[in-house]
């Protein structure tokens, strides 16, 4: 796991993908990124997490002030999280950096008969939105490389978004269909930019990882 900041209140990793976050129920799930951490920094606590599948930038505060300050920033929407994923489709007309942001706004909740998973409920979910565009053809036929920005915090949201929309990612063992899950023995989707106010300084930080894929 490798460190990529870190300072008297804050700690960023690059967490690599089937690594917990935090851990999990049971003697075989405590190994994690937040217990790694802890070896370094005794005082790291967690502000946010990534799905155990997901690989990418992932935040620790230093000492319960700065984790408040963090929390208030995540709540407030203060703080902006980029992805990179390939997924399934055809190239659309518009394509690279300079791109113009596609929008999905499905409101999401829990699907309960078969949690963890998440559902598409416009009827009784929690708002959720998503932006994204493509960055070019993706490694295999017929996939795209996506960046993608979730401007709500929903579990799995990019997931079940991109899913929603025809796009779901390869290697998704949860949301796609079977052949596209098999392409890939990780999940496709990685924590690629991370942007926040420092919670001591709040100077902005602009916290990048290139994807392996």
């Amino acid at each position: 796991m490798r460190l990529v900041h870190a300072d008297e209140a804050l700690v960023v990793v690059d967490k690599p993908a089937g690594l917990l976050s935090v851990p999990g129920r049971g003697a075989d799930k405590q190994d994690c990124a937040w217990r790694r951490v802890q070896a370094d920094f005794a005082d790291a606590l967690v502000t946010h997490r990534l799905d155990m599948a997901t690989s990418g930038l992932l935040a620790f505060a230093r000492g319960a002030a700065a984790q408040r300050q963090l929390s208030i920033d995540f709540a407030q929407r203060r703080v902006r999280k980029r992805y990179v994923a390939v997924v399934t489709g055809a190239l659309p007309c518009d394509v690279g950096s300079d791109a113009p942001w596609s929008h999905i706004e499905l409101s999401l909740s829990a699907n309960w008969p078969r949690r963890p998973l998440q559902r598409v409920d416009t009827a009784g979910g929690k708002p959720a939105l998503t932006r994204w565009r493509c960055l070019g053809a993706g490694p295999w036929p017929h996939t795209l490389r996506v960046e993608v920005e979730p401007l709500t915090g929903r579990t799995h949201q990019i997931r079940v978004h991109l899913a929603a929309i025809g796009h779901p990612i390869v290697g998704d063992t949860l949301y796609a269909p079977p052949e596209l899950a098999g392409m890939s023995s990780r999940l496709m989707l990685h924590a690629a930019g991370l942007e926040l106010m420092h919670p001591c300084d709040r100077t902005l930080l602009r916290l990048v990882s290139s994807a392996a894929f």
